[in-house]
């Protein structure tokens, strides 16, 4: 197991795992804020 997280230990896996959850971060705003606050302001 030691092997295996040496494999990763090297920066740019951070930055990528960084930017993957900046942008997880971004689309899970936008889609509240497109798709479900419009469901709550505007109920069917």
């Amino acid at each position: 197991m030691a092997h295996l997280t040496e494999q990763f230990d090297h920066p740019a896996w951070l930055t990528a795992a960084g930017t993957l959850a900046g942008y997880g971060i971004i689309l899970l705003f936008m889609f509240l804020l497109l798709f479900i606050l419009p469901y709550l302001l505007f109920p069917a």
